[in-house]
């Protein structure tokens, strides 16, 4: 808790068991009221290692909802749960939890109502093992929705977010896709709305059981970014 606000982590799983506990371990759990994770349907041991080292909240999909999907039950929980600040955290360990307490103060304290972990800022991506073509389309991507949108931010395909109740209650998240696109989707909202978004330097790191999308999957998303970008205008 911080400034009175109760701190949810949301973490949306899927096979995520070889990284779960490094990423659990590294949440500033002084500071972080709940953790819920949501579980997309695992085809490995996510759930029971959640349950085993004592996540407060484990729910699972029946059938595979998708990024997104899982992000909708992610967000509603949290919300039942009370939390005036959720914080979304991949439990893949790509990005440090070890942030969690600079970007929840940012929205307790009253200076953003959303805040994302920038890879792009400083040198975290190429250092931190990015791919340079995952590298080379996020930074064409946020070159053009920086020129499209009323907005400049280092980069808008962040999965390291956090959010205040105030916010969320007035996004129609029902209404994003289920997919990767969400995430841009969302944003887009975000600004639509006329909230301001902060940054935080993010170090990530890219091992070889971070989650990952395909080179196809990841062109449909760059596609849906355009599509969404267009949409918004």
């Amino acid at each position: 808790m911080l400034n009175d606000k109760k701190i949810v982590v949301v973490m949306p799983a899927y096979n995520a068991a070889k990284t779960l506990q490094q990423t659990y371990d590294a949440l500033p759990h002084n500071v972080v009221d709940e953790v819920v994770l949501v579980d997309d349907h695992s085809k490995d041991e996510t759930v029971e290692l959640a349950h085993t080292i004592g996540i407060n909240h484990v729910i699972v999909h029946d059938d595979n909802q998708g990024y997104g999907g899982n992000q909708k039950t992610c967000y509603n929980y949290a919300l039942n749960l009370g939390a005036d600040i959720v914080i979304m955290v991949h439990p893949d360990y790509q990005y440090t939890p070890k942030l969690c307490t600079a970007m929840a103060s940012l929205i307790a304290e009253g200076t953003y109502e959303c805040v994302l972990g920038s890879r792009i800022l400083g040198t975290g991506a190429l250092k931190g093992g990015m791919p340079l073509y995952k590298y080379v389309a996020n930074r064409f991507l946020t070159m053009f929705q920086n020129i499209v949108l009323p907005y400049k931010l280092s980069e808008y395909h962040s999965g390291y977010r956090a959010f205040s109740k105030d916010l969320l209650n007035q996004l129609c998240l029902d209404k994003n896709d289920d997919d990767f696109i969400f995430d841009n989707q969302m944003l887009l909202q975000i600004i639509y709305k006329g909230f301001d978004i902060g940054e935080v330097t993010c170090p990530t790191v890219y091992m070889k059981d971070s989650s990952s999308i395909s080179l196809r999957r990841s062109i449909q998303y760059g596609l849906g970014v355009i599509k969404t970008t267009v949409e918004y205008k």
